[in-house]
């Protein structure tokens, strides 16, 4: 959900909201650790409680894992409204509030629907994605600012990532995992995901004490300075956008010349305009289109769209797919492969190793974000830099069933290898097709439109990839192959590959970026080439 607002005399117009935005940033880490802890669990927890057999555990795994993204899209216009009627604030502590109490019900749940219900319950009263995205535009009033503020929610988001997964590894199954601490008779041995779950539950209730006694309302209605005469100057425009899902999401408004790790994103075009000898313009052809009413979806657009999905999809196969086969057990240290397809399990490792390895993985992606992404887009350009990581993209998914064939001292080196090429090609291509769906909107007035088609693209894709990929995993396990699953991914980032050539590149327009951290400032020179304008002269007709 995007706004803008203009006040006359909003007394903090020109200061940056440091402290507002680190309050809404304790907000906003809570979801992620939220959503991220039940990955390293989600599959033994399916099989504890006796859905399927192992087999099928992948599967509903998945289902487990989607049905909060789904729940949270279908409301997420609902709650945009909501927040516009009775501010951002109220909105922002319900969906806190909403996660807190589906994590407990998660945490108490006796049987997977019950586990199911609550998942949906968080999905449905959590409008918080769309709400911050515009608590950050309302807060920051000037431009200039833009670019600190939009890369605060993206690098929080990935804090969130990493500390997840740790709890969620460390603390399910306690009385399993440290009986010296935890009694095999108590609660936490009756409910052995509970604690995982109270202790985000924890942390978010701390985000609703910060939330609610320092978090100032944005809503431009309901400011303490406005006044009705400067209300009767406001104006405001509220395109709603559902947003869902955790490697989505980063908050970016589409319509700012910003995104994330980047200071600055220009677009610089070669204009033609064709004159007669007099000076005056020459009529349009009949094949023109209006100037006035430009076109929302263009191909390009779609197309772009389309590669989001491709990238959507695949990209969450793998966050889905990685912890269940690190987890598998690990039948090829007694049996004996007789081709590359033949693959029965996965590595055998302990949930705690599980919630470790997705940390450092987090940390892998921090690094990319922050670092190498803006230094690689920088250096190749924009296009080439999506080229290059959609091409590398199906690489990442081929190689790792093979992981169960390297020996215990080569397991861990070969492991980060593989995630360190997953997260290259993951953190660049999204950010780098952002920009692109940017540059190929036919006006600014469209982008709307436009960025509601992608995030509804990526909602769907977020939805349908963990069952899918599941599913596939399940008909490895049968026959014997749970590469299956990896290479049915792997072919998706293929047939995402050869979709570039349906992506037109736009003559005579480019992308100047920006690195955004002050040490970076040299790898782009400071001036801006400024627009070309070709005008050809046509003599007129006597």
């Amino acid at each position: 959900m995007l706004l803008t607002h203009t006040t006359r005399n909003d007394p903090n117009a020109d200061a940056f909201p440091t402290i507002q935005l680190l309050i809404l940033a304790i907000c906003r880490v809570s979801e992620p650790i939220a959503l991220a802890s039940c990955f390293p669990y989600a599959w033994v927890m399916v099989g504890d409680f006796n859905v399927g057999d192992r087999s099928s555990a992948s599967f509903w795994a998945g289902i487990f894992i989607s049905s909060f993204a789904l729940a949270e899209s279908l409301t997420g216009l609902a709650w945009g409204g909501v927040s516009d009627q009775i501010g951002r604030k109220p909105v922002l502590l319900i969906g806190c509030a909403g996660t807190m109490i589906s994590l407990l019900i998660v945490g108490f749940s006796t049987n997977f629907w019950m586990a199911l219900a609550g998942r949906v319950m968080g999905g449905l009263l959590n409008g918080n994605i769309g709400v911050i995205q515009t608590m950050v535009g309302e807060l920051v009033k000037k431009p200039e600012h833009e670019p600190k503020a939009y890369a605060v929610m993206p690098f929080v988001w990935s804090i969130g990532t990493i500390i997840g997964p740790a709890i969620g590894g460390t603390f399910a199954r306690p009385a399993d995992s440290m009986p010296s601490v935890f009694s095999p008779t108590g609660l936490f041995a009756q409910f052995p995901y509970l604690l995982p779950n109270f202790i985000c539950a924890i942390l978010l209730l701390i985000s609703i004490l910060f939330g609610y006694f320092f978090l100032v309302e944005t809503h431009p209605d309901m400011q303490p300075w406005s006044t009705q005469e400067e209300l009767d100057n406001t104006t405001a425009e509220t395109p709603l956008m559902a947003t869902a899902g955790a490697t989505a999401n980063s908050g970016v408004d589409l319509r700012a010349d910003t995104y994330g790790t980047f200071n600055t994103v220009n677009i610089n075009e070669d204009k033609e305009w064709d004159l007669n000898a007099d000076g005056t313009s020459r009529p349009p052809s009949i094949h023109s289109s209006d100037p006035t009413e430009p076109k929302v979806f263009t191909r390009k657009v779609v197309m772009i769209v389309v590669a989001l999905g491709f990238y959507t999809y695949h990209s969450m196969t793998y966050d889905h797919l990685l912890p269940i086969f690190l987890q598998d057990e690990a039948p090829l240290t007694s049996h004996r492969p007789h081709s590359p397809f033949d693959i029965p399990g996965g590595l055998g490792l302990s949930i705690q190793t599980v919630g470790l390895i997705m940390s450092v993985n987090g940390l892998i992606a921090l690094f990319i974000q922050a670092i190498i992404f803006p230094l690689f887009a920088s250096w190749l350009g924009i296009f080439p830099t999506f080229v290059t990581v959609t091409i590398i993209a199906p690489v990442a998914y081929f190689i790792v069933p093979y992981l169960a064939f390297l020996p215990p001292d080569a397991l861990y080196p070969g492991l980060w290898i593989c995630l360190t090429i997953r997260n290259f090609t993951s953190i660049l291509a999204y950010p780098v097709l952002l920009i692109m769906l940017k540059e190929a909107a036919s006006s600014r007035s469209v982008l709307g439109k436009v960025n509601g088609l992608a995030a509804s693209a990526g909602a769907a894709c977020r939805t349908i990839s963990p069952p899918i990929a599941g599913y596939l995993y399940e008909i490895g396990t049968h026959i014997g192959f749970t590469g299956l699953a990896w290479w049915g991914s792997g072919l998706v980032a293929i047939v995402g590959a050869l979709q570039i050539f349906s992506i037109a590149r736009t003559k005579n327009k480019t992308a100047t970026i920006r690195p955004m951290a002050s040490f970076m400032q040299n790898a782009m020179p400071e001036e801006r080439n400024e627009d070309i304008v070709h005008i050809t002269v046509t003599d007129q007709e006597v």
